[in-house]
């Protein structure tokens, strides 16, 4: 095999992830976890629920902002939704401290590969890359420490069709799936907030539309799950969300989804 540029195999090049794992292996997300089971997992913080939906348009990523450390609080405003590259985003759930090291590595990745090959890697192979990352994350998950993602993008349809937004989940092992029902969420309050995106989906949801119901099901899940926060009207501490359409990705105004989560909370006091 030829060696290219630092020593590595001229076909792992473009590949900053593969280049620390001969480089620098340490530096990966969960590399400086112990062997040893001399620690309690649920004292480190974990990152809760996350949910996707794609609209008419586009696709939207947003997550609630609690991290607790077993039944306590750890944090009541953690970011949990990241916008990877011009038409990406991903949302953690599991160990926040790997997780959010995982997907700021991964965003590196797609950077690095743009810039060694000169063109965007494609949706699908986002998705695999990201999948790598999340086996490569295995050993730690094994003594409770896992890091889980969703990843959203918008690319093109093949045939022509108009653009669409997708969803891709993750297993532990680093299984990716593609969610083409239009929604998706994962993390402790995922079972309550996917029932809630059951009801309220449809495939024609605009882009307001589907930043409401992101937040209703997040509402819903910090509802039934204590490790999900809700909008925090006192504090002023609402969700956060990416949304990507045809002028790429960007975060959601503060306000914006503030006025969401308004909405939300006074059409349930209003059926009180």
């Amino acid at each position: 095999m030829i060696a290219g540029r630092g020593g590595l195999p001229e076909h792992d090049i473009s590949s900053f992830t593969e280049f620390l794992r001969v480089a620098a292996p340490d530096r990966l997300p969960g590399a400086t976890v112990p062997t040893a089971t001399a620690f309690d997992a649920e004292q480190i913080p974990h990152g809760t629920t996350i949910v996707a939906i794609a609209y008419r348009g586009g696709v939207i990523l947003a997550g609630d902002r609690r991290a607790t450390m077993g039944n306590l609080i750890a944090n009541r405003d953690v970011e949990k939704v990241y916008q990877t590259d011009d038409y990406s985003a991903a949302g953690i759930a599991g160990t926040a401290g790997i997780a959010i090291e995982m997907v700021r590595l991964f965003a590196v990745e797609l950077e690095h590969y743009e810039k060694i090959e000169g063109i965007p890697l494609t949706l699908d192979g986002k998705a695999s890359r990201l999948a790598s990352m999340v086996r490569g994350n295995l050993g730690a998950a094994m003594q409770g420490l896992a890091a889980i993602p969703l990843l959203v993008g918008y690319e093109p349809a093949p045939g022509g069709d108009r653009p669409r937004g997708r969803i891709f989940s993750f297993d532990v092992a680093g299984s990716r799936h593609e969610e083409r029902g239009g929604y998706e969420a994962i993390g402790s309050g995922s079972v309550f907030a996917r029932s809630s995106l059951k009801k309220l989906y449809t495939a024609e949801l605009t882009a307001d539309e589907a930043l409401s119901a992101a937040v209703e099901a997040l509402y819903d899940a910090a509802d039934d799950d204590t490790a999900t926060g809700g909008p925090d009207l006192v504090r002023r501490i609402f969700p956060t969300a990416v949304r990507i359409g045809d002028d790429g990705a960007s975060h959601v105004p503060d306000d914006e989804i503030a006025a969401a989560a308004q909405a939300v909370v006074d059409r349930r006091s209003a059926t009180r």
